[in-house]
């Protein structure tokens, strides 16, 4: 089984985010794919994974340009009852990634996990505290993978 990790990063912090949730999947069995939303064209691009955890930072209390277009394209993938997950970083604010969380659940109705969406302040992304976070969120998206199987 495995899982698609959709992200923007302007800074690099969420995708250390992505790298650390995917550590969290693979070791927990599960393949994980790593792409920037700008690689992804097509519904495609998104074909032949069980999992899809995006992310995305908060910026002026919402997501970027690129992920509200992303999210659009993701609607056409036919997603409902595919796991999922939201994450995202933050200096102040942190709406982008609950945004997302619910847009998952809500609008594509997907088998979101029961932890919610993963946000961690920019400055703690790279302690352990943070990295622990990122790598627990993966392992419960592949606990939530298993179940589904």
């Amino acid at each position: 089984m495995k899982a698609l990790i959709a992200y923007v990063s302007r800074t690099g912090n969420t995708q250390t985010m992505a790298e650390y949730i995917a550590e969290g999947l693979r070791m927990s069995g599960y393949q994980a794919d790593l792409k920037k939303v700008s690689e992804i064209k097509n519904i495609k691009d998104m074909e032949g994974y069980d999992a899809y955890i995006f992310g995305c930072p908060t910026y002026h209390r919402d997501m970027t340009e690129g992920m509200k277009q992303f999210l659009f394209l993701a609607k056409e993938a036919g997603l409902e009852n595919k796991v999922g997950g939201a994450f995202g970083s933050y200096t102040h604010s942190g709406d982008a990634a609950s945004i997302i969380f619910d847009t998952m659940e809500n609008v594509y109705n997907m088998n979101m996990t029961s932890l919610g969406h993963l946000l961690i302040k920019e400055k703690k992304i790279s302690d352990q505290e943070g990295i622990k976070a990122c790598q627990d969120y993966g392992s419960e998206l592949g606990k939530k993978m298993q179940e589904i199987a």
